[in-house]
């Protein structure tokens, strides 16, 4: 029996077209802009996977420049990726939902994210959109945020309890509790509003100084990308057009930087170093 059910699901995994796979690449734009306390913007295009996690291990077998499973020009890494590497990422992000939420996901885990190219990857935040078991809407939603130079990776967990917009709009407003930027300091709150992935996805950030009345905004980001089915051809093109996806993505982070250094924006020490400096200060004893 046994046998017969796994004869039966390699059938229907050999059978699956591009059509009937939920994986796909989304290309687009995104834009940062500063308010305060001085003007900064700037955008790009850019392209990111969307990779459902179970059609992974099959996803690019007819695809020799892509991988998940060795080295390639584009290579999805399980250790660029939340949890331990011997451990499938998809059990990774169920079980910290889990942990965090009291609930375990039952439905497809899709990730939004950057793969490696040409040996090096780096991830501003990536998104796990883990879907209801009848697949038809997103639950929560998992930010993996990472941060340069320090290499720090942390989770934002946000699920459907959070949410104050709707199951196709979803809104959460949170509190930040991870450095990401040494031009914004740690005193933020976020206003993040998702749409459910389709022809179209799309990802808003806000980002509010905390201790304002009302709340001052100082940053905001916005996504807006286009589905493009995951074929042979398409695979190409976007490897052709965005050759070095992730270099020109810390490239960038790394050239803003130097014009808002320039600009004289306030530079925030992380917060960890701030706490060295503080325990490493000298004690004066009382006369």
């Amino acid at each position: 029996m046994k046998t017969g059910s796994l004869a039966l699901s390699m059938l229907l995994n050999i059978l699956k077209g591009p059509k009937l796979m939920k994986s796909c690449i989304y290309t687009g734009q995104v834009r940062h802009r500063r308010f305060a306390p001085k003007a900064h913007e700037f955008r790009y295009r850019l392209f990111m996977m969307y990779v459902d996690l179970a059609e992974l291990p099959f996803l690019f077998d007819k695809h020799w420049l892509w991988s998940s499973k060795k080295f390639a020009l584009a290579w999805f890494r399980r250790e660029d990726h939340y949890g331990k590497p011997g451990v499938r990422l998809e059990e990774s992000i169920r079980q910290l939902v889990q942990k965090e939420t009291g609930r375990r996901p039952r439905g497809p885990i899709r990730l939004l994210t950057h793969f490696r190219y040409f040996g090096y990857c780096f991830n501003p935040v990536s998104f796990y959109y883990c879907f209801d078991d009848a697949d038809q809407k997103v639950e929560t939603i998992v930010a993996e945020v990472n941060n340069t130079p320090w290499g720090e990776r942390h989770c934002y967990v946000l699920s459907e309890q959070r949410n104050v917009g709707n199951s196709h709009h979803k809104r959460f407003q949170f509190g930040k509790d991870f450095h990401v930027s040494p031009f914004m300091d740690i005193d933020i709150d976020y206003d993040w509003r998702f749409s459910q992935p389709g022809e179209q996805l799309n990802v808003h950030m806000e980002n509010y100084q905390q201790g304002t009345d009302p709340h001052k905004k100082i940053f905001d980001a916005t996504m807006v990308m286009q589905q493009r089915p995951l074929t042979g051809i398409n695979l190409a093109k976007t490897l052709a057009t965005y050759p070095m996806m992730t270099g020109k993505v810390i490239a960038g982070i790394y050239y803003q930087a130097l014009k808002m250094w320039l600009k004289k924006f306030p530079f925030f020490t992380h917060p960890l170093y701030r706490l060295d400096e503080l325990n490493n200060q000298p004690t004066v004893e009382k006369p």
